[in-house]
């Protein structure tokens, strides 16, 4: 069953996808946000395209382990999207995934204008990729 990360933000998602076995996760796309509510319409092609059976949203908590209001604000949209979905949404703590994305595109090489083009997608992957890790039956 194929597992789809989110990295929400205030203006772009950052999408990654697994593979079928559930061992890798790879950076899919970002959908920019326009406040219109378009971002559930796409998500749901997404689901069902890629035949998406769990959702993983990144949980951004304080360094302390407690859940500010960016936490709130990404709380509150998995709960729409297990409103909207029938199947499980995941909150996981994405603590420095973002600095971790940009530190690999930097170290990559990657301009810094591509690197705004894609570092949401990237901390997407790291997400899901560390649930995939802690959930690994292998």
């Amino acid at each position: 069953m194929k597992k789809l990360g989110l990295d929400y933000g205030d203006r772009r998602i950052g999408v990654a996808t697994s593979d079928v076995f559930g061992w890798t996760a790879q950076a899919l796309e970002t959908i920019e946000r326009r406040g219109t509510g378009n971002e559930f319409e796409r998500i749901r092609e997404l689901v069902t395209e890629h035949e998406i059976g769990e959702i993983v949203v990144g949980l951004p908590k304080n360094m302390n382990g407690s859940v500010g209001p960016r936490g709130e604000i990404c709380i509150e949209f998995a709960d729409k999207l297990r409103e909207q979905f029938a199947i499980p949404v995941h909150l996981w703590d994405e603590r420095l995934t973002t600095v971790s994305a940009e530190r690999v595109l930097i170290e990559g090489d990657v301009s810094r204008k591509k690197r705004k083009g894609i570092v949401d997608k990237m901390a997407a992957a790291l997400i899901l990729q560390n649930f995939l890790d802690a959930n690994s039956k292998r």
